[in-house]
């Protein structure tokens, strides 16, 4: 299959997955969901903490230099955004300073475990950013219906641009490195464990918080 065959693909899958969690966020804004918004950012920290730290250890085991500089970027950028949202957390009262990622995390086990360029860009920056854009318009609207201003401001200007960008790289990169029969089929796989891996944890993480408007990282 050539790369457009293969992107035009694996965009159509994605959409399909994405509508999926989308949904969910939209049934509790409609509800009107009571979630905790300072509850939910620990959340986000966490998030982007651990894809800061996953795109650092991926930085200096991938041979492609312009897939390691693309991983380096974002473990910057992630890092920004944790120093976003622990800032706002702090005017709302939370002290990021003592803040401790919750346990064992399925999704990041099985991102830390991947060990080819395809997997991870698959994986991390088209499929796990993607994910992360939708669910961060969401939570934006959450924000919005609450008037924390300011949160909404944090993402619309920084967080989301980034998000973007990340998923924007992440298929510019599969069209140059998924190529053959045998990379398209790991970075497919990787796509659907992400959004299996995903879609599970965000289930867990609502039925906790009481709302689906989970931001992402």
């Amino acid at each position: 299959m050539n790369a457009d065959s293969f992107l035009q693909e694996l965009d159509a899958l994605k959409a399909e997955r994405l509508a999926a969690i989308d949904g969910a966020g939209q049934s509790s804004l409609l509800g009107r969901a009571s979630g905790d918004a300072k509850a939910m950012l620990q959340v986000a920290l966490a998030n982007e903490i651990g894809v800061c730290e996953l795109a650092a250890a991926w930085t200096p085991s991938t041979p492609e230099v312009d897939v390691k500089i693309a991983f380096a970027r974002q473990a910057g950028d992630e890092a920004g955004h944790f120093e976003l949202v622990g800032d706002r957390l702090m005017a709302l009262g939370f002290d990021p300073e003592g803040f401790r990622p919750p346990g064992p995390n399925p999704l990041f086990d099985y991102l830390r475990s991947l060990s080819t360029t395809v997997e991870r860009v698959a994986a991390g920056l088209y499929t796990l950013e993607s994910i992360a854009y939708v669910v961060n318009e969401n939570f934006i609207d959450f924000c919005s219906q609450r008037g924390d201003a300011e949160t909404v401001r944090i993402y619309r200007q920084y967080i989301q641009p980034d998000e973007r960008r990340h998923y924007g790289l992440g298929r510019r990169l599969l069209a140059e490195y998924a190529t053959d029969a045998e990379s398209q089929a790991r970075a497919r796989e990787a796509v659907r464990r992400v959004f299996e891996l995903a879609t599970a944890a965000r289930v867990q993480a609502a039925a906790r918080l009481g709302t689906a408007c989970i931001p992402g990282c």
